[in-house]
């Protein structure tokens, strides 16, 4: 969600000014990969295959966030903030692996069973 509020906040003002063809995509996209985790863990206990599914949308999104900053930062270099435009795709690249170490986590305890896996000290 922070990656989307920066975005919003900082990169998109620049990218209006500049006139980036690709800006809602990428506002939309931004958007998109907290409201899929959130989608993912609603229903990772009454429809595993689905959360996981939404949870993979969230990891693709990542991925093009970064193409879309890549391509904005190829674009225009020096008329963007490029610190904080690689900042952000380290974010995505960080929050990405968490999402993938998350769905393994999700695996390992529906392999586990409920039983075992509130004895492993889940929350849920």
């Amino acid at each position: 969600m922070e990656c989307s509020v920066i975005i919003a906040k900082d990169i998109k003002p620049k990218l209006v000014q500049l006139k980036y063809e690709l800006l809602e995509n990428m506002i939309n996209c931004s958007l998109s990969i907290p409201l899929w985790v959130g989608e993912s863990h609603s229903l990772r206990f009454s429809n595993f295959s689905q959360a996981v599914l939404t949870l993979e949308k969230a990891m693709a999104g990542c991925n093009k966030m970064i193409i879309y900053l890549e391509q904005a930062l190829g674009i225009y270099g020096q008329k963007l903030p490029a610190d904080l435009v690689e900042d952000l795709m380290r974010r995505y690249i960080d929050n990405r692996g968490k999402m993938f170490r998350l769905e393994k986590s999700w695996q390992k305890f529906r392999q586990a069973g409920p039983s075992e896996g509130v004895a492993m000290g889940s929350k849920y």
